[in-house]
């Protein structure tokens, strides 16, 4: 049944309102991630002196050019994971406009929801990024360490968070966050599982962008089905 939440997910992806969002979430990342690089190479350069001598070498005045370049590929690696929390993040600011062209497509006549407060969108979405960046963060440090499970790794940690918020974005809408809690707990091992199927696609380059917007899509045929 997770299964057919994900197939009528992806038939839904070239609707112009999912398109919408995903354009706006990829831009946001793409802005904050190339902000990022750019501040730390500012820094970079204030650190670092201009010129300073080592002895039997000399005079060295382009360390701190060559440094401030490096910046570049270090981040653009680093991108490759912190692409999709930080993608995520931003997505789920544009939540209600995925969920609403899934019941509007899927589950006409449905009762009216009334819009969380942006206060509250914006702190759900700040914690939800920071729980991401370091469990990915975490989970890169144990793919060093344990290289032959680092798919494992990847997969379970992502699916678990994927899951865990998407499941909670998506029914707090209709439930409220006491309610939202009640379904998670639950039907935790669907939710575990459907975020897992989620996380795979996640190592996929360009894919890994959609993933945010098939994710609340997903769960959001997820909560109706359970929810019947």
């Amino acid at each position: 049944m997770i299964f057919s939440d994900f197939f009528k997910a992806l038939g839904q992806i070239g609707d112009r309102r999912f398109l919408k969002v995903l354009l706006m979430g990829v831009g946001l990342t793409l802005a904050l991630l190339f902000g990022f690089t750019v501040v730390f190479a500012w820094i970079i350069g204030l650190v670092v002196p201009d010129t300073f001598s080592l002895p039997w070498i000399g005079e060295i005045t382009w360390i701190d050019n060559a440094l401030s370049w490096a910046v570049v590929p270090v981040m653009f690696g680093a991108s490759v994971f912190l692409m999709v929390p930080v993608a995520s993040a931003f997505t789920g600011l544009f939540l209600d406009r995925v969920v609403d062209a899934v019941e509007a497509e899927h589950y006409p006549g449905l009762a009216p929801v009334t819009p969380l407060p942006l206060s509250e969108v914006m702190v759900e979405t700040s914690r939800f990024l920071g729980l991401m960046l370091i469990a990915n963060l975490v989970a890169l440090v144990l793919c060093f360490i344990l290289p032959p499970a680092a798919p494992l790794i990847f997969w379970a940690v992502n699916g678990l968070l994927l899951g865990r918020e998407y499941a909670t974005m998506v029914a707090q809408r209709r439930l409220g966050s006491e309610g939202a809690a009640v379904f998670r707990k639950k039907h935790r091992w669907q939710i575990w599982f459907a975020g897992t199927l989620m996380a795979v696609p996640l190592t996929i380059p360009f894919v890994n962008l959609l993933i945010p917007i098939l994710g609340v899509a997903t769960f959001a045929h997820l909560y109706h089905r359970l929810a019947r």
